[in-house]
C-alpha cells in the first residue's frame, strides 16, 4: 500500500479549499456523498502495525553465538549418556532465555497510544444539520464545529474563528496556544506557524471555529509522525552491539581451541568418546555462562538506583546506554526551565529594573539600574513602580493557589500569573486591590485586538487599566504617567533590549474617565491613554539545570536545546544555562537555527553545521528525526527528551528516547526508553552518571569473568596437548562458573561509582570491549589460574591421594583465586583501598558464602556423589590461599603499571 501523502492547504483562499475538496460551507456534505468519500479514504483511525510476538521473542533468545555452543555440548553430553552433565547444561541455557525474555517482552505501543488519542467524537454538520458523530467517521469536505475543550479529530483547514485559540504544544512543541485566523499563508510557512489549520490530536483552549476537514487518518500530521514512529530505526545499544561482538569473537575462539584439542587427543590415538568429552569441557569451561544473568541483574539494579533518582527505564539496556551517551537533545519548557513565566525586568519612569525571585513563589525584591550598577529600591517608595505593578495585579483574570503540597500553581494564563507575582513581591494583595478599586467591567482579549482592559472605582475617580502589545498600546499612549512627556524612541529600544533577552514583553497603560461610567468599550481605548511602562518575563531555567548542563559538558557531552519556541527566546535561555555552541563574533550571542533554515539545508550541510550549534527552534517531527539521525551520521550516542506526539519518532529513532512524567503524553511515553518522573533536566544529568557508573561494573564483571574462563579452558588445552589428567570435569566447570558468577562476580554491581567517573570523557561507542589492556590481563590471569591449578592438583596426586580428592582440591584454587582477583576488579584504576574498603559489603558477603558454599562442596557427601569430589586437608587450602595472594599482588602491581603510563 502506498504511503498517503499530506497536501498543502494553507496556501488556499477558503473559496478554492471548498471547490476542491467539493463541499458547501454551509451545508456540508450531503449524506450518500459521506458514505462514498468514507469508502474512498477509509476511516479517520491511524493504521495500526503487529509487532513480534511472545513466542518469537521467545525464540529469539535461542540464537545467540554462545547458547549454540551450550546447545551443541547438551546433545554431545546426551548422546554420550552424560544425564547430570546434560541437565546442568540445559538448565543454563533455559535460565538465561526466560531473563532474555522478561527484558525484551514489552514491546513498543506508541502507535497503539496514538490510536486512543485519536478515539473521540466530533461536531458536524451534514446535509445542513448540526448532529454529534464518532470522530472515526469523519471525511475529507466534512464541516466540524470546535469550542472550547474539544480535541480537533482531524486536520481542519479553519473558515470561521471567533478568539479560537488551540494548544498545539504536544505536535509544535509550542508553549503557548495559538491564535487561529483564516487569512492565507505561504506555502512555506512552518508547521507552528501555520494559524489556518487546525491539526488532529490538538486542544481547543478558547473560543470558537468551524473547519473543513482536509485530511483524516495517515493523511493527518499525526499520522505523518505515525509513520515516522513505525520508519525510525530501534538501534541496538552500544553494550549490546558490544556484547554481541564479544559473543562471536568467543564463537569463533573456542570453535578453534575445540578443534586443536580435539586434533591433540586423536593424534595421541584416544577414543572418540575421550575427544567428545575433551570438547564439551572445553567449551563449558570457556563460555561465561552467568554473563547473560549477571549483565541483566546489573542493570535491574541500575533501574531501582535510577528510579531513586527520579528516571524510570521501561527498558534495561537503556540504563547502559546512558553512560555512552555524548549528545543531550533537549526541550526547552519545563526541562530545562521551570515552565513557569516570571517577571525579571521593568521599565517604567524612564527607569529600569531588575526583579529578582523565579517561579510562582512570591519572593524577591526589586533593584533599580542606575549608571553605577545595581541598587535595592522598596517598592513603597516609588510610585511609578507602584503603579505599573498595581495596573498588572488589576487588569488580571488569572488567580495563584497554594496546592495541597503547598507550592503555588497558577488558575489561568501563565503572562498574567507572572504579573500577579510581580505585585506580590512588592506587598500587594489581590484582596486588598480589588477591595479598594472594585472592577466595573472588563474588555477581555482578543486576538484581534491585542489587548485586554478594566474599569475600576477608585476613591475619588473612575480609573480603566489596559496591558498588551506594545504595538498596539504604544499609539494610543499621549503621555507618561502624571502627564510626563512620552519618548517613543527610548521605549523601543527598551522593547528591543528585553526582546533580545528572551523576553516577553507587556505594555501596561491607564486612563481616567468619569467616575459615573460603570461600562467599557473599545472605543473608550482608542486615545488619550497614559504610558505606565513595560514588564518583561521569561520562563526562567531552572537554577540545578545549569548546574547540571556544566557537569554534562565537563563530561564531554554535548547539550543541545530542541525547542518549539521562537528563536530569539531559546537562544537567550540557552545563553543563561551556559550552553556550548557557535557564537556570533560581535555579540558573543548563541546561533541558533531555525527549522525554515534546517529545511532548505542539505544532508551534508546539516551534518556539518549540527556539531557546534546548540539551539534549534520552530522544528517539526521530522526535522527532529532529521537531527537526530544527522548526529548519529557523526557518531553519536544521542539521548532525545521529549513531552510531545511531535517528539514520538525522535524519541524512538533515538539511541535513548526520554520522556517528560508529568507533561508528557502517552504516546511519548510508550516511545521513550526512559521516563523522568520530575520533568527536571537534573535528574538526565544525575542518569548518566548513574548508567556510566553501571557500565563500568559490567566491564568490572567481564574484566573478572573472562581471565577465570580462559584458565578453565587453559586447563583443557594443557590436558591435551601434553597428555596430562584433567584436574576438572566438565560438571565441576559448570558448578565453578554459575556459583562464583552469583557469589562473586555478581557483588561488583554493587560496587558505588567511582569518584572520577564524571571527569571522564565518554567512551568511544566503537570501542570494543576487549581492549588491549583487557586482553592483556586475561592471559597472564588466565595463565597464573592453570599454573596455581595444575601445581595444586600435582602436589595432591605426588601424595598419593585419589583422584576426586586432587580434582576437589584444584576445584578449591580455582575458587579462591576468583575470590582474590574479584578485589582486584573493584576498580582497573585504582587499588580497593582507593574505592574504600568497606564501600561495598555485598562483595564481602559474597566471598564469605563463597568459602561457606566450597566447604559444602568439599565436604558434603552428597556433593561426592554430585559432582565426584572427596574431602582434602588443610594444605591444599593453605596452598590456594596463597596463590590467591600472589595473584593479587601482582595484578595490583600490574594496575600501577598501566595507570601511571597513562599519566
Amino acid at each position: 500500500m502506498p504511503k498517503p501523502q499530506t497536501e498543502i492547504w494553507h496556501d488556499h483562499e477558503l473559496g478554492d479549499v471548498a471547490r476542491r475538496l467539493e463541499t458547501d460551507t454551509e451545508y456540508g456534505l450531503a449524506l450518500l456523498e459521506v458514505r462514498r468519500r468514507l469508502n474512498k479514504h477509509g476511516s479517520n483511525e491511524l493504521t495500526q502495525r503487529a509487532g513480534d510476538t511472545k513466542l518469537q521473542i521467545m525464540v529469539r533468545q535461542f540464537q545467540q553465538p554462545l547458547v549454540y555452543i551450550l546447545l551443541a555440548a547438551v546433545a554431545l553430553t546426551l548422546i554420550l549418556r552424560e544425564w547430570a552433565d546434560a541437565a546442568v547444561i540445559f538448565a543454563v541455557v533455559i535460565v538465561n532465555a526466560v531473563i532474555g525474555f522478561m527484558q525484551e517482552a514489552k514491546a513498543l505501543k506508541a502507535i497503539d497510544a496514538l490510536s486512543r488519542i485519536m478515539n473521540n467524537e466530533a461536531t458536524v454538520i451534514r446535509g445542513g444539520e448540526k448532529s454529534q458523530i464518532d470522530a472515526s467517521e469523519l471525511v475529507p469536505g466534512d464541516l466540524v464545529l470546535l469550542q472550547s475543550g474539544d480535541r480537533v479529530p482531524a486536520d481542519l483547514r479553519v473558515i470561521k474563528e471567533k478568539d479560537l485559540q488551540i494548544d498545539e504544544s504536544a505536535l509544535t512543541g509550542e508553549s503557548i496556544p495559538v491564535e487561529k485566523e483564516t487569512s492565507v499563508f505561504p506555502a512555506d510557512t512552518v508547521l507552528a506557524e501555520r494559524k489556518n489549520m487546525a491539526f488532529s490530536t490538538t486542544l481547543v483552549t478558547y473560543g470558537t471555529g468551524v473547519g473543513i476537514v482536509v485530511a483524516t487518518g495517515d493523511r493527518t500530521e499525526i499520522g505523518q509522525i505515525n509513520d515516522l514512529i513505525a520508519s525510525a530505526d530501534v538501534l541496538e545499544t552500544p553494550l549490546v552491539r558490544r556484547i554481541n561482538e564479544l559473543s562471536h569473537m568467543l564463537l569463533k575462539v573456542i570453535l578453534v581451541l575445540a578443534a586443536l584439542v580435539a586434533l591433540a587427543i586423536l593424534l595421541r590415538g584416544a577414543p572418540p568418546v575421550e575427544v567428545l568429552l575433551a570438547a564439551v569441557a572445553l567449551a563449558v569451561g570457556a563460555i561465561p555462562e552467568g554473563l547473560p544473568a549477571v549483565v541483566t541483574a546489573t542493570l535491574a539494579l541500575g533501574v531501582s538506583r535510577l528510579a531513586q533518582r527520579r528516571a524510570i527505564v521501561r527498558k534495561l539496556p537503556a540504563v547502559e546506554t546512558l553512560g555512552s551517551t555524548t549528545v543531550v537533545c533537549s526541550d526547552k519548557t519545563g526541562t530545562l526551565t521551570q515552565n513557569q513565566m516570571t517577571v525579571r525586568s521593568i521599565y517604567a519612569g524612564g527607569n529600569c529594573y531588575v526583579v529578582s525571585g523565579s517561579g510562582y513563589e512570591p519572593e524577591g525584591g526589586f533593584r533599580v539600574v542606575t549608571d553605577s550598577g545595581e541598587r535595592p529600591v522598596e517598592p513603597a517608595e516609588d510610585e511609578t513602580l507602584q503603579g505599573i505593578l498595581r495596573a498588572g495585579l488589576l487588569c488580571n483574570d488569572a488567580r495563584l493557589v497554594k496546592n495541597d503540597e503547598g507550592h503555588w500553581i497558577v488558575e489561568g494564563d501563565p503572562t498574567e500569573a507572572a504579573l500577579l507575582v510581580s505585585s506580590a513581591k512588592a506587598g500587594f494583595s489581590r484582596k486588598g486591590e480589588t477591595l479598594s478599586s472594585p472592577r466595573l467591567d472588563a474588555v477581555p482579549f482578543e486576538s484581534q485586538h491585542q489587548y485586554m482592559a478594566t474599569l475600576h472605582r477608585c476613591d475619588t475617580e473612575s480609573r480603566v487599566y489596559i496591558k498588551g502589545s506594545v504595538e498596539r498600546l504604544l499609539p494610543r499612549c499621549v503621555s507618561a504617567v502624571g502627564g510626563k512627556p512620552l519618548d517613543a524612541n527610548a521605549i523601543e529600544r527598551q522593547v528591543e533590549t528585553m526582546a533580545g533577552q528572551g523576553q516577553r514583553v507587556l505594555a501596561l497603560a491607564t486612563k481616567t474617565v468619569p467616575r459615573d461610567q460603570v461600562t467599557l468599550q473599545h472605543k473608550d481605548l482608542e486615545e488619550k491613554l497614559e504610558f505606565l511602562g513595560l514588564q518583561g518575563m521569561i520562563d526562567p531555567p531552572r537554577p540545578e539545570a545549569v548546574t547540571a548542563v556544566a557537569a554534562c559538558q565537563q563530561a564531554g557531552i554535548k547539550v543541545k536545546m530542541i525547542t518549539g519556541d521562537h528563536v530569539v527566546t531559546a537562544t537567550a535561555i540557552a545563553k543563561q544555562l551556559g550552553l556550548q555552541g557557535v557564537r556570533d563574533e560581535s555579540s558573543e550571542t548563541l546561533i541558533g537555527m531555525t527549522g525554515a533554515q534546517l529545511e532548505e539545508m542539505t544532508d551534508r550541510d546539516l551534518i556539518e553545521s549540527v556539531e557546534d550549534t546548540a539551539v534549534f527552534a520552530r522544528v517539526s517531527p521530522a526535522q527532529k528525526l532529521r537531527l537526530v539521525e544527522a548526529l548519529q551520521s557523526c557518531d553519536h550516542v544521542v539521548a532525545m527528551t521529549g513531552d510531545g506526539v511531535n517528539d514520538a519518532p525522535a524519541l524512538r529513532q533515538a539511541n535513548i528516547g526520554v520522556a517528560m512524567g508529568i507533561t508528557g503524553t502517552e504516546v511519548t511515553k510508550e516511545a521513550a526508553d526512559m521516563i523522568l518522573t520530575d520533568d527536571n533536566f537534573a535528574s538526565i544529568e544525575a542518569a548518566v552518571e548513574e548508567g556510566r557508573g553501571i557500565y563500568d561494573n559490567l566491564i568490572k564483571f567481564i574484566a573478572w569473568t573472562l581471565p577465570t574462563n580462559l584458565g578453565e579452558a587453559g586447563i583443557i588445552l594443557v590436558s591435551a596437548f601434553l597428555g596430562f589428567q584433567l584436574p576438572i570435569t566438565p560438571l565441576q566447570i559448570l558448578w565453578i562458573n554459575m556459583s562464583t558468577a552469583v557469589l562473586l562476580g555478581a557483588t561488583l554491581a554493587f560496587e558505588p561509582k567511582e569518584r572520577d567517573i564524571m571527569n571522564r570523557p565518554p567512551r568511544d561507542q566503537n570501542e570494543a570491549i576487549l581492549t588491549k589492556s583487557l586482553i592483556w590481563r586475561t592471559l597472564w590471569v588466565g595463565g597464573l589460574l592453570v599454573m596455581a591449578t595444575y601445581f595444586v592438583f600435582a602436589f595432591k596426586k605426588s601424595l598419593g591421594v585419589d583422584l576426586s580428592s586432587a580434582r576437589t582440591a584444584a576445584v578449591n584454587v580455582i575458587v579462591i583465586g576468583q575470590a582474590f582477583y574479584l578485589l582486584n576488579c573493584r576498580s582497573l584504576r585504582h587499588s580497593m583501598f582507593g574505592v574504600g574498603l568497606f564501600s561495598n559489603l555485598w562483595l564481602w558477603c559474597g566471598i564469605a558464602m563463597m568459602v561457606g558454599l566450597q566447604l559444602v562442596f568439599t565436604y558434603l557427601p552428597v556433593m561426592h556423589h554430585l559432582f565426584g569430589t572427596a574431602p582434602t586437608t588443610w594444605r591444599p587450602w593453605a596452598l590456594a590461599v596463597g596463590a590467591g595472594m600472589l595473584l593479587y599482588t601482582l595484578t595490583e602491581i600490574d594496575k600501577w603499571r598501566l595507570h601511571s603510563s597513562s599519566q
